[in-house]
């Protein structure tokens, strides 16, 4: 008796694996799930990975693991299928799909050092530094030589405000491996954030000699360039980040080039595009004007909550919110502006104000202000979390500042504290401090516009360094910055002050990721600020 021949899996076709990794990128996993699962069985490691990503995706971790990790031992020497997975579910804000995953994988293969390195760093984007730590201690341990696990670990140190002890790590292990670029480009970012700036820059100098064409290493000596105050060459080396993604679609062959002594840019439509932050495009509209003054016209691509504001910008002659590309000269994103005209008087743009807010709105909203002749101090404690971009999630949990650490502020006498908070941290104010009286009109801001008008009104803004700093800055008003140990390059390091808002005072971080004295600073100054005001 003939037994039938098991018939063979089938195979999927290109275009449904191409229509499989689009859906799976949106997060459609449980469509896909029943597309893919005929294909689970194949011998097509591309489709039972991208089957595996819609178990993961659906909550079934053990299933996922148990297929990622058949693929990645037949392919010890590269990445582990891991880690694609785990950067797509933190694109998504799905993290903890991926850390069951992952702690799956690792019952499954204990002794693959790759997926500890995943998991670890995983757990550092959610702020359980211990745990991380651990882990990423017991990478290094199951390979030694590895430089990517020595430096997940040092990142993971860093993240924690364990500076020194992050510098020292990856000092002792460029030892093994000194011609390791992107070892010494990470030691120059530590020392960037510790100040030591003159060293950061001779470390990326020679990371800069191994991997020459190398753009997150040239964006990142651009940043300590920019924050030594080395403004010409930080500004050139600064277009580097324009070869990493998302950060323009436009032509590079019509960007707009440096202006000279004698460039004559008189009738070209220029069109000025948003990048990245809202603080980036408010700071950079102080280069409008010199734009317009030289007989460019400025046209102004800029999202919905700008649209108003940027209307009132001296030189702003087109201001578009939404729509396509409209026809241009040159295109130029608002961060490449200062790089236009560093080379020019106009180095540093426009002077404060360069922001106008609308006099009719300012006089509705100063109604909402407390009825007492009190210090009227507009308050910001977060900025915006973005969990879907990992670096500009990690930077915003170092800025931000739980609205209970400011409880200080709330026993100064003689001030009104009034939220300017929007987004996820607002939510805070549903538990504030016992002590402190906080008024919450941001009901009323629906824009940029809205709040510009408002803070007209307040006697000085408290922010932790998000747009408001720019927004406060640019209208020339009183601002405290409330800064971190390892800041931004725009605030430089140093100093108290600031070249770009004469208004601005800068109270930092003396301790990284401590922020009980600044918040005593910060009430100290109040409490000064209230008195002269009686």
């Amino acid at each position: 008796m003939n037994t039938p021949a098991a018939s063979a899996p089938t195979l999927p076709d290109q275009l449904t694996l191409r229509r499989a990794r689009t859906e799976i990128i949106a997060g459609h996993f449980n469509e896909m799930l029943a597309v893919l699962e005929p294909f689970s069985t194949s011998n097509n490691d591309l489709a039972k990975t991208l089957y595996a990503y819609c178990l993961a995706g659906t909550n079934q971790p053990e299933e996922a693991a148990e297929i990622l990790c058949d693929i990645a031992s037949r392919h010890a020497g590269t990445e582990h299928p891991l880690q694609a997975l785990s950067d797509l579910l933190a694109e998504l804000d799905k993290r903890p799909l991926a850390e069951a995953v992952c702690r799956a994988a690792l019952e499954r293969t204990p002794q693959d050092a790759r997926i500890y390195d995943i998991l670890g760093n995983l757990l550092v984007q959610c702020g359980q530094f211990d745990e991380a730590i651990s882990l990423l201690r017991h990478a290094v341990d199951l390979r030694p030589n590895s430089m990517h696990s020595h430096n997940l670990l040092a990142m993971a140190l860093l993240e924690q405000g364990r500076f020194d002890e992050a510098l020292a790590h990856l000092q002792n292990v460029l030892e093994t491996q000194p011609d390791h670029a992107g070892t010494l480009s990470n030691i120059g970012c530590m020392l960037a954030g510790k100040g030591r700036l003159d060293e950061a820059l001779d470390y990326y100098r020679r990371a800069i000699s191994l991997r020459p064409t190398e753009p997150q290493i040239r964006l990142n000596h651009s940043i300590t360039l920019l924050k030594a105050g080395r403004y010409a060459q930080g500004w050139a080396e600064h277009e580097w980040r324009l070869r990493l993604p998302g950060h323009t679609s436009l032509p590079p062959s019509t960007l707009m080039p440096s202006l000279g002594p004698n460039t004559d840019i008189r009738g070209k439509r220029i069109l000025i595009t948003q990048e990245e932050g809202l603080g980036d495009t408010l700071m950079y509209l102080r280069y409008i004007k010199p734009l317009s003054d030289r007989g460019a016209i400025p046209h102004l691509w800029v999202p919905e909550t700008l649209g108003e504001l940027c209307n009132r910008v001296v030189g702003a002659q087109i201001v578009q919110v939404g729509g396509t590309t409209p026809p241009f000269d040159w295109h130029c994103p608002f961060i490449s502006l200062p790089r236009v005209f560093s080379a020019t008087p106009d180095a540093m743009g426009a002077p404060v104000p360069y922001l106008r807010a609308d006099t009719i709105k300012v006089r509705e909203l100063a109604k909402f202000l407390p009825e007492n002749d009190n210090l009227n101090v507009g308050l910001v404690w977060g900025g915006a979390p973005r969990p879907n971009t990992i670096s500009a999630h990690i930077v915003d949990r170092r800025r931000s500042i739980n609205l209970h650490t400011l409880s200080p502020l709330g026993d100064v006498e003689g001030v009104n504290l009034i939220s300017l908070q929007k987004g996820p941290y607002a939510e805070q104010m549903n538990d504030p401090p016992p002590n402190m009286v906080l008024y919450d009109p941001t009901h009323l801001l629906h824009n940029m516009d809205d709040t510009a008008a408002f803070i007209m009104s307040l006697d000085v803004v408290v922010t932790v360094d998000t747009s408001v700093v720019h927004l406060a800055g640019g209208l020339g008003k009183p601002v405290l910055l409330m800064d971190r140990y390892d800041n931004c390059w725009r605030w430089l390091s140093g100093r108290t002050d600031s070249p770009w808002y004469p208004t601005l005072q800068i109270i930092r971080q003396t301790t990284p990721r401590k922020w009980d004295d600044v918040v005593e600073r910060v009430a100290q100054v109040l409490t000064i600020l209230a008195q002269h005001k009686k």
